[in-house]
């Protein structure tokens, strides 16, 4: 029988980091996946006998295939993927180019698709994926100035999920999206310079992780608000 994993990209930092240390002292096994190899090794070392590593960026073929090479090599199945990968652009409108434009959507639309792509052959029967989204691209939450290109891109993430689970319903796996609020990570103090979020990495990570074992027992192409306040 082979074993089962719990994929988490954007595991460096913030909410990935701490999803994947959370699980991990709940005795999960982790394979946690981010551009930076000292970052990884780093977390890595808080639960060396639970976290296994890979350096990739998403967006980059060879690279990619790191991650197949290492999940083919050790016969495992992925019974939960976090998708928490992304990047944030904080300018106008005016000043926005078309290149912050294609990173927004790389980052955080293409990278998912991609990995979901490579994955597919991968996943356990009554498999959860998870992805990552954001209140900024959630339909009728507020938004915010400088935003536009990051919250566009986030509400396309949610729009795919929800995309994805009907495609793979038949295939045993379920798909749900995720829209935090404000947690108190880089990626925040970026959007909202000063301001200080109600809710930790560690507190956040809980849930998230909690979510992603047990929730698609319960609901299937579901885009849920998670957030405290405004924003």
């Amino acid at each position: 029988m082979s074993k089962k994993i719990v994929l988490i990209t954007g595991a460096s930092r913030g909410i990935g980091h701490a999803t994947a240390r959370y699980l991990a002292g709940q005795k999960h096994q982790v394979l946690a996946t981010a551009r930076s190899q000292q970052l990884l090794d780093e977390l890595k070392a808080t639960h060396p006998k639970r976290i296994e590593t890979v350096a990739c960026d998403l967006l980059d073929a060879a690279s990619l295939q790191k991650i197949i090479d290492h999940i083919r090599d050790r016969n495992v199945e992925i019974s939960a993927l976090i998708h928490n990968a992304g990047g944030l652009v904080n300018k106008p409108l005016r000043d926005l180019t078309d290149q912050d434009w294609n990173a927004m959507w790389n980052m955080n639309v293409l990278s998912a698709v991609r990995l979901l792509r490579a994955m597919l052959p991968f996943f356990a029967k009554k498999a959860h994926i998870v992805t990552i989204g954001s209140m900024g691209g959630f339909q009728g939450s507020s938004k915010y100035p400088g935003l536009s290109a990051y919250s566009t891109s986030k509400g396309a993430l949610s729009i795919w999920s929800e995309c994805m689970a009907a495609e793979l319903k038949n295939d045993g796996i379920s798909v749900n999206c995720l829209c935090l609020g404000a947690v108190q990570t880089e990626m925040f103090s970026s959007a909202f310079p000063g301001m200080k979020a109600p809710v930790k990495p560690d507190e956040m990570a809980e849930f998230v992780g909690d979510f992603a074992l047990k929730a698609h027992n319960f609901m299937n192409g579901k885009v849920i608000p998670v957030a405290l306040g405004d924003p």
